[in-house]
């Protein structure tokens, strides 16, 4: 027939196919064996082949396939090379294998996998992929997963091929069918597609060609979404990530390229972290080495907010980084967060706060909430690290503290409470020294100024507010005593600023943590008093009412004002007026508590001892008199009972007199101050449950001075506009208070119990130790002195039992009055002087050698009382041992 092949002549005995050949097979072509029916020819020589049939008239050879090319032309010297060039072709492809030879142009002999993976490529590639053939080779690589490594290579191959012809179009073509395969085989076999497919995509993202990245970065995406049954070993995922980040700092030209190379570079990292994350066998996607490349690429694209749409960078970015924050566990919230923090750093983007706010509101937001605090630690450490910078740095590191603490209100502060504040009150030391040396290093080379380092006060007050308002109650009431305790008393504790401040420091410290503890207290809550204010903190703050500087006496009010008011009713009572209407506040409906009760038994007399004391204070101003106002009002309102408002009623009869007396230095405004006072609280206290006659006094006495004294009154003289009488100030008995009249209005009703005090005027006890420290009350403690019985003690002499009292003992008794006072006052004071200033080892001494002594008493007491009864056979018993000698197990004592 025309075309077939020529038949050959069988091949004589002992004759091998090299040997008659005698020419060298190509390289990895083994010497095929002959296929059954196939002889070689007898003849000892080969004749020469006959000439091959031409074609009929009509018929053409076929033209290749697209992408197939004919082997190169082989040199046929003679005639006899010819069959045996033609012989080696066909041995080739009988064998199923590809020589250079003559058969390469045999498309119909090639193996199936390649003919099915041809037949998906069109001959036009606008026509895209040819679907139907795209089924028969999956259906193909589906029966026989065995030869996917194959489909996956030869796929490789062609495309690396079509690449470096420039032919993208069938670049597009052999990736989505690298996809298809990918998403039909996702089984145990598909780790034989992934590292074709992956060193693909190498090829693809290392080209210069943006829609080949963008490309490529499609398809790892699609890649990332197929969950594998199996895990691999030794993929590497480290060019992805560099080359991803990479792809987030594009600087391309066109705007809109580069807008879709950092899209495309973001959804890469996204789909590494889905791959990685969530297997603990891949690579740790949460080295520093890989998070600093990460994190930044996210941060930089960000910061871009020149487009709203879903495809922006920004956008994605935030998508991104929620989702890389929501993933990290425990041990890899330090590794995410401090990539951020030197991006901020290194491009001075704390200065501007907004974008550092923005970072950290994301991460808050996104991280598991147990894992809050490790973010709250970290910027804590970073802001130590950084107290040599800037201030405007360091408030900007100090308000994302607060902001932080803000969004986080349940455990945003963890287990170190008191390490979160003593970092906070360490940058206000640090804050005060840098303002009153005018540089913030210790070398004076970098300058700083008021205004800056104010800035920085006010934003670490306001952050600790933030923080004590996530605490609950209990450990606010720590945070308060521990804020106290960091508080320097002048002569007592040392300044806590730089030893050069001098007075000046020390001043502006008390000032700073005092605001610092009205933020704790304004939204402190506590239903019992005896907790909210335990004598440890409050004894301290009300020494700080005598100090001398007015603002410090002022915060001190604000705070027992704010700790008090418990319903609220502080803002409500901001504006003291002799017209007030009561039903404007949230009065309590029953009668104080037990607690409340016991409150004021124990610290009333210290609480209007210490008001007293600060209306005589010079430099007090209005402000002053309307905190103290609103203190009693707050007083009056919570914790008022009938022995209580009598109590307040002579505390305002002892200040009218006080604001009369000319042996006070106080000047006309003061004096006006505190008979506003005194009005307004009358006032108030008339309408709180008295019988109506103490109201109708109170309200004539307040017309009286409406016509003739309106400088008497709060609304005058709590103004800025205050008008003084001409000359000296005069106060007519119109215009005062009664005694008389307010006893006779008491009588009567359930006030006529207490009535009777009125007859001792209120006179406060002045003290030394009001200006000492809050460490008063251990010296108080450990100067307790126990008498024991002198019978008891046989070392020491008995004193005699009665003492004759004659005329010269009582002289020298009148006489020695003073000196005796005057030497006990100063036992007590070098006594609280030792106990502040000693070493603890001598005062632990001390008091151990009193607690023997008293022992010693104790075992002797012990020993009357514990006796065992006589026997009825004269022989005394074994004596027990006492309880308290007895030796317990340390299980059983705590």
């Amino acid at each position: 027939m025309p075309g077939t092949l020529p038949r050959f002549p069988s091949m004589p005995r002992g004759v091998t196919m090299p040997s008659l050949l005698n020419v060298s097979l190509p390289r990895g072509v083994s010497s095929p064996s002959l296929p059954r029916g196939i002889t070689m020819p007898t003849m000892p020589t080969m004749p020469s082949l006959p000439s091959l049939p031409s074609l009929p008239r009509g018929v053409t050879i076929p033209s290749l396939p697209r992408g197939m090319s004919l082997p190169r032309a082989v040199a046929m010297p003679t005639v006899s090379q010819a069959p045996r060039r033609l012989l080696q072709d066909c041995c080739a492809v009988l064998d199923h294998q590809t020589p250079g030879g003559l058969c390469g142009c045999c498309w119909a002999l090639r193996p199936r996998y390649k003919r099915l993976v041809d037949n998906i490529f069109p001959e036009d590639p606008e026509d895209g992929l040819v679907k139907a053939n795209m089924e028969k080779l999956t259906f193909f690589a589906l029966s026989a997963p065995e030869k996917l490594d194959r489909i996956a290579a030869y796929l490789s191959e062609r495309l690396t091929r079509e690449l470096n012809r420039h032919r993208y179009e069938y670049v597009c073509i052999a990736m989505e069918a690298l996809e298809q395969l990918l998403l039909a085989c996702h089984c145990q076999s598909i780790n034989l597609l992934v590292e074709s497919f992956l060193s693909t995509l190498r090829l693809l993202l290392e080209a210069d060609k943006p829609h080949l990245h963008i490309l490529a970065t499609n398809s790892f995406v699609k890649f990332a979404n197929i969950e594998e049954d199996t895990p691999s070993y030794h993929r590497s995922y480290d060019f992805f990530v560099s080359r991803f980040s990479e792809m987030c700092h594009s600087d391309h030209d066109d705007p809109d390229v580069q807008n879709k190379i950092r899209v495309s570079g973001i959804r890469g990292l996204q789909g590494v972290v889905r791959k990685t994350v969530d297997d603990e066998l891949q690579v740790n996607i949460w080295e520093p080495r890989h998070m600093e490349q990460i994190v930044p690429a996210l941060l930089v694209n960000l910061q871009q907010h020149t487009q709203s749409n879903s495809e922006s960078p920004a956008e994605q970015t935030e998508v991104c980084f929620r989702e890389l924050l929501g993933r990290a566990a425990y041990g890899h919230i330090n590794n995410a967060i401090r990539p951020v923090l030197m991006h901020l750093d290194s491009h001075s983007l704390w200065e501007g706060r907004s974008f550092a706010v923005q970072c950290f509101q994301i991460i808050m937001y996104s991280i598991q909430s147990q894992h809050s605090h490790l973010v709250i630690q970290q910027l804590l450490g970073h802001l130590d690290a950084n107290s040599r910078s800037p201030a405007s740095v360091r408030a900007g590191i100090v308000e994302v503290l607060s902001e932080a603490a803000v969004i986080e209100a349940t455990g945003s502060v963890g287990p170190t409470v008191l390490e979160v504040f003593n970092t906070l009150l360490r940058q206000l030391r640090q804050s005060v020294d840098y303002q009153l040396t005018g540089y913030y290093d210790n070398a004076g080379k970098h300058k700083t100024t008021s205004t800056q380092e104010k800035t920085l006060q006010d934003a670490v007050i306001k952050t600790i507010g933030s923080f004590a308002n996530t605490l609950p109650v209990y450990q606010r009431s720590e945070v308060m005593l521990f804020i106290m305790g960091k508080i320097p008393v002048p002569g007592i504790y040392p300044a806590l600023g730089s030893p050069n401040a001098g007075f000046e420091g020390s001043r502006m410290i008390q000032v700073m943590l005092l605001k610092s503890l009205l933020q704790v207290s304004e939204r402190y809550e506590s239903s019992n008093l005896l907790t909210a204010l335990p004598s440890s903190f409050l004894e301290p703050l009300l020494s700080f009412t005598l100090m001398e500087d007015p603002e410090i006496r002022l915060l001190v009010l604000s705070i027992l004002t704010s700790l008090i008011d418990r319903r609220h009713n502080a803002a409500r009572l901001s504006s003291a007026s002799v017209v007030f209407d009561v039903s404007l506040l949230e009065l309590k409906e029953d009668r104080c508590s037990r607690q409340d009760n016991l409150f004021m038994r124990k610290h009333a007399q210290r609480l209007y001892r210490h008001v007293y004391l600060a209306c005589k204070e010079e430099s007090s101003g209005r402000s002053h008199y309307q905190a103290l106002f609103t203190l009693l009002a707050v007083l009056s309102v919570e914790l008022a009972n009938e022995e209580v408002v009598v109590d307040l009623i002579r505390l305002v009869l002892a200040l009218q007199e006080l604001a009369l007396s000319n042996h006070e230095c106080l000047s006309a405004v003061n004096r006006c101050g505190v008979h506003a006072v005194c009005a307004a609280i009358l006032n108030l206290l008339s309408q709180l449950g008295p019988p109506p006659p103490l109201h109708l006094h109170v309200t004539q006495v307040i017309e009286s001075r409406q016509v003739d004294a309106p400088h008497l009154l709060p609304e005058d003289a709590f103004s800025d506009t205050h008008r003084l009488p001409e000359g000296e100030l005069k106060v007519d008995e119109a215009f005062l208070f009664v005694q008389s009249k307010i006893c006779e209005a008491l009588t009567g009703s359930s006030y006529s119990a207490h009535a009777e005090r009125f007859n001792t005027p209120y006179i406060p006890q002045l003290t030394d130790e009001d200006r000492l420290s809050k460490r008063k009350s251990i010296g108080d403690v450990v100067s307790l002195q126990m008498d024991m019985d002198p019978q008891f003690c046989p070392d020491a002499q008995q004193k005699p039992q009665t003492e004759q009292i004659t005329f010269e003992t009582l002289k020298n008794a009148i006489e020695d009055r003073g000196s005796v006072e005057e030497e006990e006052r100063r036992r007590r004071m070098q006594l609280v002087e030792r106990f502040q200033t000693a070493p603890f080892e001598e005062i632990a001494a001390h008091c151990g050698a009193r607690t023997s002594l008293l022992q010693s008493k104790l075992d002797q007491v012990f020993d009357l009382i514990i006796r065992p009864p006589p026997s009825p056979s004269g022989q005394s018993p074994p004596r027990s041992t006492p309880i308290y000698e007895m030796k317990f197990p340390d299980l059983c004592v705590y």
